[in-house]
């Protein structure tokens, strides 16, 4: 059976209600080590990241100090995340070009400029600074969760964002962390679609797949 014509809008207010004041798992106290943050979790966990992350805000506080990090010395604060090296010299190449944490800026096309900083990471850091959305968070959990549910398809990240910037207003954009909180906790692999709030208009759940 086909998926019925849904108004999208009106079917993730739910969604939208129950993560809308969830704080972002990573654990920072400001913009800096939020951004920091975000670079070190690709292919890494956030509980991961929380774990060393006290120790290397004590070391490096603020841009201005990491800006006279060295991958040398950064590397030992780092090294439980995947590809630390690599990410490292992100960073300091962060922290030298904007020099002070007063400098990072809050719109998309400047933070892909940054190196190590995509369309999903520059989401998620608009998003903790309380900045206009501008796109749509898409992670791994969204990326299973979005076509679960048929608001988009297809595995493209890229692909899955325009979706559904194409069938929500951009003051519904948050929906992609609320579908990544509901991802993590309800929407799992192997799903607990009774206690789902969207499986009403769920695809999979409906078995209109």
């Amino acid at each position: 059976m086909k998926q019925p014509k849904i108004n999208w809008s009106e079917a993730v207010k739910p969604l939208i209600k129950k993560y809308k004041n969830k704080e972002h798992p990573l654990e920072a106290k400001n913009l800096y080590q939020f951004l920091v943050m975000v670079v070190l979790s690709a292919q890494s966990t956030d509980s991961v990241i929380n774990q060393f992350a006290p120790d290397l805000f004590k070391a490096y506080p603020n841009m201005q100090s990491l800006s006279n990090a060295t991958v040398e010395t950064l590397a030992p604060f780092i090294s439980k995340t995947r590809g630390f090296l690599k990410k490292g010299k992100w960073l300091i190449t962060i922290a030298k070009e904007l020099k002070k944490d007063s400098n990072i800026p809050l719109n998309l096309q400047q933070l892909i400029k940054l190196p190590g900083i995509g369309r999903k990471s520059a989401n998620v850091i608009l998003r903790y600074a309380n900045a206009p959305a501008e796109g749509v968070i898409v992670d791994i959990h969204v990326v299973r969760v979005a076509p679960r549910l048929g608001i988009a398809t297809g595995d493209d990240p890229t692909k899955i964002e325009k979706q559904i910037m194409e069938v929500l207003p951009q003051k519904q954009w948050d929906a992609g962390m609320a579908m990544s909180f509901l991802g993590r906790e309800i929407c799992r692999p192997t799903p607990e679609c009774e206690i789902c709030p969207m499986n009403k208009v769920c695809a999979y759940y409906n078995g209109w797949l």
